[in-house]
């Protein structure tokens, strides 16, 4: 196997516990060609001086003087890995937890076939370590419904390589070859969104999105929205360019990937989750719906709260 070098990629934003327990894990990692990026999006707190102190050479910060987003942070920081060589770029989010043999089998897989321009990992819940986050999606787009593989206990039911239209970016590798091809992540995506549009556009490029269950990372949801509401000024930012469940980004989504004027079908299908209705009710039968489909029918209309789990 080849060991071409990868540069993980990390976005810290006033959570360097959770970074640091990220770099902890990632210290135990076996593939040997890497090394660590961190993005700072302007923490307020000490997080660049503890984190500099703490790693010292292991890692490279590059502090920003605003918070620039996820996709704008993660941006500068693989314009950076570009520049020192980096021929594979793993976006990870800093609240996770990695399997040793998580990187290599990304990159065994990402190595196998030329076309391979994304390949992301298994997302468990860190709270809850048997049970997926996520394995990946497909996107119904007549339906308006963005289908995530997982939020049930891993039974071994998504154990095979496969490809997807998209993959979560907790844990996203990206080939420099598609880079070259299809640039970086929109900005506009300033908080959720960006994989589904990044991964849509690689595969309109041509290239393959592929899920690799090997690849296992553990993910505390939600730790960087839980901060939210401490830095009033970031939590209006968001709220503003995403709008009303992020209709706005969805709206920019749905219009730039569907047929001009007919796009507004899968938006409005969308927002309102009739789209989800109807994809529930034909993957429904009545013996389901006695168990507890009704109840599941529910949740989707439940779109604040914690995860829910079917257990």
């Amino acid at each position: 196997m080849n060991y071409p070098k990868v540069s993980v990629i990390l976005l810290n934003w006033n959570s360097y516990e959770d970074t640091i327990e990220c770099l902890e894990s990632l210290k135990k990692i076996t593939y040997p060609n890497y090394n660590v990026v961190i993005v700072d999006n302007a923490s307020s707190g000490d997080d660049v001086k503890v984190l500099r102190k703490k790693y010292g050479a292991y890692i490279h910060i590059i502090a920003n003087d605003q918070n620039f987003g996820f996709p704008g942070g993660c941006n500068i920081g693989m314009r950076y890995a570009l520049s020192e060589g980096a021929e594979n770029l793993l976006l990870l989010n800093n609240d996770t937890v990695v399997d040793p043999d998580f990187l290599t089998e990304l990159v065994k897989v990402a190595e196998s076939e030329p076309l391979i321009g994304i390949v992301g990992s298994k997302i468990y819940y860190y709270s809850h370590p048997e049970s997926i986050e996520s394995a990946g999606g497909r996107i119904r787009w007549w339906l308006g419904h963005i289908e995530v593989y997982g939020k049930v206990k891993d039974v071994g039911q998504w154990d095979e390589v496969a490809e997807r239209d998209f993959v979560y970016g907790t844990s996203f590798l990206i080939k420099k070859k598609l880079i070259d091809r299809i640039s970086f992540m929109d900005t506009y995506f300033f908080f959720g969104v960006e994989e589904y549009d990044y991964c849509t556009k690689a595969k309109r490029a041509g290239f393959k999105v592929v899920y690799v269950p090997q690849s296992k990372v553990w993910h505390k949801k939600g730790a960087s929205s839980s901060k939210l509401p401490q830095f009033p000024e970031i939590q209006d930012k968001v709220k503003n360019k995403q709008g009303w469940r992020q209709y706005k980004y969805f709206y920019q989504f749905f219009r730039r990937y569907c047929p001009p004027v007919l796009f507004i079908v899968p938006f409005v299908l969308h927002v309102t989750l009739v789209g989800s209705f109807l994809f529930f009710l034909s993957h429904a039968d009545f013996k389901t719906i006695r168990k507890g489909g009704a109840r599941r029918l529910i949740s989707l209309f439940c779109w604040t709260g914690k995860p829910r789990f079917p257990y």
